[in-house]
């Protein structure tokens, strides 16, 4: 049975934080919400928690991950990005978009995409998710929380706790939610390609 954290929207609880954090840091999966609908989320050597993110989704080999970082410069370890990408990014982030761009060495092999060496990026604006990746002090693993056969993400915590409440070990609920998934933009190219329209502004990148 997962564990239930009634989180403040604006002032969230310390003492709940570094709860959800030692789960994580312990290679459990938590389900959060975020500007963009919940998500899943994990440690990135949590190679087991990736695999529950792909059963619960049931994805294929195909899907990016997404490293939820806080800032900048944490990003900046884990993917390249020229002058001219990073001036693209910092106009719209943090915000809910997801990016795709080519992976260092410091992403775990599983993690980047097997063809193109490739994961996706995100810096959100939630303060619960920035308080979270504060504690824990690296990126999360993350995954949209949208449930095979759905088009949008779950956008309501105890919905979450009664749909995955025993393949999930915490769900954080702040009560405030996005409710569409973040727009997919692939920087990983000559050109950017809008990949998913979703609650970002596509227009900087068509």
């Amino acid at each position: 049975m997962a564990r239930y954290l009634d989180v403040h929207p604006v002032n969230p609880q310390e003492r709940l934080v570094a709860q959800a954090s030692a789960i994580i840091r312990d290679q459990g999966l938590v389900a959060y919400p975020s500007d963009s609908g919940y998500a899943l989320g994990c440690a990135l050597d949590n190679v087991a928690g990736r695999q529950r993110i792909i059963e619960i989704r049931r994805l294929d080999d195909k899907h990016h991950f997404t490293l939820m970082c806080a800032d900048f410069a944490q990003m900046g370890q884990y993917v390249d990005m020229s002058n001219a990408t990073f001036r693209a990014l910092k106009a719209c982030t943090p915000g809910p978009y997801t990016f795709i761009l080519k992976a260092t060495p410091e992403v775990p092999r599983k993690l980047a995409n097997a063809k193109k060496n490739t994961v996706g990026v995100r810096i959100s604006s939630d303060v619960l998710v920035q308080a979270l990746l504060r504690e824990l002090g690296e990126p999360m693993l993350s995954s949209t929380l949208i449930l095979p056969g759905e088009q949008t993400p779950m956008t309501d915590g105890w919905a979450v706790k009664e749909e995955l409440d025993h393949v999930v070990d915490v769900v954080i609920d702040t009560g405030e939610c996005g409710l569409e998934p973040t727009t997919v933009v692939d920087l990983s190219g000559p050109q950017a390609q809008v990949v998913r329209v979703g609650a970002g502004d596509p227009a900087p990148f068509e």
